[in-house]
This record gives structure tokens, sequence and C-alpha cells, in this order.
């Protein structure tokens, strides 16, 4: 694992900062030093997300003098569009100057970026632009698919940033600590820098050629490892205006179970204030007629929650929909049991 400093000005905690959020929380690539972000500077990072210590302090600078030295600066935000914030071109100069290898998962190349290719070059640095990595990927879609024999669960959402890589990341792991195989098949690029290997970036590739890129990482997985369980990382959701997902996952992988990712006190759609989110019946009467298969669970993101809000909610909806609700920052023993009991071996 590098020693690196996740980037994340002004946006750690919030959806924007959904890639530094999720390297804290989980990295098999790199282990995270600190966090830079001068809104928060002083605090810790894990405190900020959920309220338990992690270790990881947040800064206001770019720091190298510790031990041990930071190898890699990982560019942590992602704006809408994925463009790179004008105020974050100081901290990536500082840090190519300072020996620190770059790394960004943005729409916006850094590598192609003439005065951070020239500090790269002036430095013997390099710049990884990850969603670079997978854009001239041409799969076409053979229906091999039908040959994996895991049981696929897709973790789909009713927003964008609303928690399905984290869910799809923390139940796979829960059931590797319980000795069942079980895989994550990653869609984006922040699963990528997380270090899943069985990963494609969805949307930096040509939409052709998505369902065969799909295909191929999911029958790569199940012939390396011929897990039991695979858990596929949702993008977008399926009714948003500017990131419409879950078709290309539904129609490629065929999953046998839907677990939905659920914000309750989000009314509009994240950076899209004038369109309302539709009620949670609606994404679940959709999603299984897209799919032929159930939503089996309810996954439900706690922000601006309390916790007795959290726990009334969840009941609730238990009730009403007659499947679990589950809060997948808690402990998933009996999400996991659940699962199983549901889908079997």
């Amino acid at each position: 694992m590098e020693d690196a400093v996740v980037l994340a000005e002004s946006v750690f905690g919030t959806t924007y900062g959904k890639t530094a959020n999720g390297l804290v929380r989980f990295s098999r690539r790199y282990k995270v030093r600190y966090v830079i972000d001068s809104s928060h500077a002083g605090e810790d990072a894990g405190m900020v997300l959920g309220g338990k210590k992690s270790g990881i302090p947040i800064v206001s600078t770019l720091q190298i003098d510790g031990v041990p030295r930071p190898e890699t600066m990982v560019v942590g935000v992602a704006t809408d569009g994925g463009v790179l914030p004008p105020k974050y071109r100081k901290f990536i100069a500082e840090a190519l100057k300072s020996g620190l290898n770059v790394v960004s998962g943005l729409h916006e190349f850094l590598s192609d970026d003439p005065e951070f290719a020239k500090l790269a070059s002036q430095h013997g640095r390099t710049i990884t632009d990850v969603r670079k990595m997978f854009r001239d990927r041409k799969d076409v879609f053979t229906g091999r698919i039908l040959d994996v024999e895991s049981k696929k669960i897709a973790v789909l959402g009713t927003d964008s940033a609303v928690g399905k890589r984290t869910t799809s990341v923390f139940l796979s792991e829960n059931m590797i600590r319980k000795g069942i195989n079980s895989v994550m098949i990653g869609t984006g690029q922040t699963s990528w820098m997380q270090g899943f290997r069985y990963t494609i970036v969805l949307d930096a590739i040509i939409n052709d050629f998505v369902s065969g890129a799909l295909e191929s990482v999911t029958v790569e997985a199940w012939n390396d490892l011929h897990p039991d369980y695979m858990y596929l990382e949702g993008q977008g959701s399926v009714l948003h205006p500017a990131y419409p997902g879950s078709f290309e996952i539904i129609g490629a992988l065929h999953p046998e179970a839907i677990v939905l990712q659920h914000s309750p006190k989000r009314i509009f759609y994240d950076g899209f204030e004038k369109f309302r989110i539709p009620p949670l019946e609606k994404y679940i009467r959709i999603l299984e007629l897209l799919s032929d298969r159930k939503v089996i669970a309810i996954a439900v993101n706690k922000d601006d929650m309390t916790d007795n809000e959290m726990l009334d909610y969840m009941e609730k909806t238990e009730k009403q929909y007659g499947i679990p609700a589950f809060d997948p920052l808690g402990n998933l023993d009996g999400t996991t049991s659940y699962i199983k009991d549901i889908l079997g071996k």
C-alpha cells in the first residue's frame, strides 16, 4: 500500500467529497496518512464521517515531513462534470514540486494539463488519471454472464452519491470476515482507488461497450475466484435527470437480487434542487419490473438524521414494505445472515 494524502479541500464529509470519504473508510491500495481540508483542520477524519475515530488527521496544507512520508496525493473531490476546482491547482502543483505522484479520478485529465505535465516531468513524478485508463476499453457483450454461478446482488440507489459503493464494500467485506467467498464488482473510479481488482470505470467507457466491460470483469472474477456472492456497485440512479444508471448493470449482469440505497432526508436529487426524488415505492416497482427480481432490503443513508430518527425510519420502512432496512455503517451480521437465507449459497 502506498502512503497517501487525500486532497478534499472544502468538501470532506460531503457528497462532493465521496472519493475522499470512501478512501478514509476503506482502501487496499492507499494508506491514507492525512486529509487536506481547511474547513475541518484539526479534526479526525473518522469523526467527521461518522463519529468514530480513524486516526487520520485533517490538515489545511500539504505536509511532507512526517514519517512515513506520503508518496502520492489523491484528488478526493467528485464534482459535477468531473472538472478540477481552480483552488485545487496550487495543492497539486505543490505536491508535484515536493516529489509526490498525483492520482485523479476526474473527467478532466490532469496529465493533459501543460503546467502539471511540465512539473511532473521536471520532478520525475507521475500523474495517473484513472478514467483515462478505461476510456479506450472496448469489450463486446457476449452472453458469457450466464456462465457465472455466483449469487449477484446489485446495490442500486435512489440518488447519486448516496452510498451505494460503501454499502457494496461493507456487505462484501462482512461476508469475507465470516469466511464466505464474496467479491465486489466495482464500477467507478473510487473503487479502483480503493484497490478492488475487479473494477471498471463505467462512465469512462463508450456507451456501446459498457455492457461488455461489465460482463468481462464479472466473468473474470468468476473464473478466478468462483465466489459464492458478488456485490455489484451501482452508479447514478434509474430516474436521475443527470446520471441515469442501473439499466446497464441490470441488463448486462442479471442480478439475483437488489439492495436499494436511500437517503430519507433528501427531498431533491443531490446538486439538482429543481428535481424532486420520487417516492421509494416507485423505485422498488421500477427496479423489480426492469430486473424481474426482488428488492430484498433497503440500505439507509443516515445523513441529517438522529439515531432515533434512523431507528424509527427503519422500523416504519420494514413494516411498510415487508423487507429489512439496515444501516450499512452499523453491524451487518444480521443483514449478511438474511441475504444468505434469502439467496442460499
